[in-house]
């Protein structure tokens, strides 16, 4: 079975390399951000994925909120929506040959998370993406979370709903590391269930709604592998 997993995992990486280049390229010949979408596709297609999704992407969105897993979650969330997402990811992965060129064209937001700089830079990006009428899409854990419990999230996600009084929709993506992880060079096929929780406008008098959040998040998370014994 690691075996068969391992080639499942080489084939899927170069997949999604393969898919990486085809957007770079329809980048320049396609409109944003049909070139994401369609190697968003290719990826799920080709890999054996499906999608189980529960709620529904409100189009008012200013703002997803995502837990993080995998590499693939990128791929999912770009597939299930309709939307021109604009991804919050730390700038080490700007530098990345393929996957930082795909951030880097359609001007994605960099954050340097040891820089005194870093939250007023992602105010001021965060005014430019939405004055495009795009969606910030950003993972509040900052990092990924393969044991089922999900970090603490960083303020940085509440500093700009709050500075911008945005729409906020969370979205519960369930065990997604179990079909692609790259630390255990492990991937297969199977349904992803993608939950789409309410929206609600940003409140900056409310100090712990993020924090609040994430419990909400937690509890959809876990609920889901309790009631539903094919997402273990």
């Amino acid at each position: 079975m690691k075996i068969f997993a391992l080639i499942n995992w080489i084939y899927a990486t170069i997949v999604v390399l393969i898919s990486l280049a085809l957007m770079i390229i329809l980048y320049y010949i396609l409109p944003k951000p049909y070139s994401r979408k369609i190697s968003a596709k290719i990826i799920k297609i080709a890999t054996f994925i499906s999608t189980d999704i529960k709620g529904k992407e409100d189009p008012d969105t200013q703002l997803f909120l995502l837990n993080h897993q995998s590499d693939l979650d990128i791929f999912i969330m770009e597939y299930i929506s309709s939307k021109d997402l604009a991804w919050v990811a730390k700038k080490e992965l700007f530098d990345i040959p393929f996957f930082g060129l795909a951030l880097k064209l359609p001007k994605d937001i960099a954050v340097e998370r040891e820089s005194k700089m870093a939250l007023l830079s992602l105010i001021k990006d965060a005014s430019r993406v939405l004055e495009k009428k795009r969606t910030i899409t950003m993972f509040p854990e900052g990092t990924r979370s393969t044991k089922g419990k999900m970090l603490p999230f960083k303020s940085g996600a509440k500093i700009i709903a709050d500075k911008y009084k945005l729409k906020v929709q969370p979205v519960v993506l369930i065990n997604t590391s179990k079909h692609f992880n790259v630390k255990k060079f492990h991937a297969q096929s199977g349904t992803i269930k993608i939950i789409f929780l309410p929206s609600f406008i940003a409140d900056k008098n409310d100090d712990n709604w993020l924090k609040n959040l994430r419990k909400t998040m937690q509890e959809v998370y876990d609920n889901e592998l309790t009631n539903n014994s094919s997402n273990r």
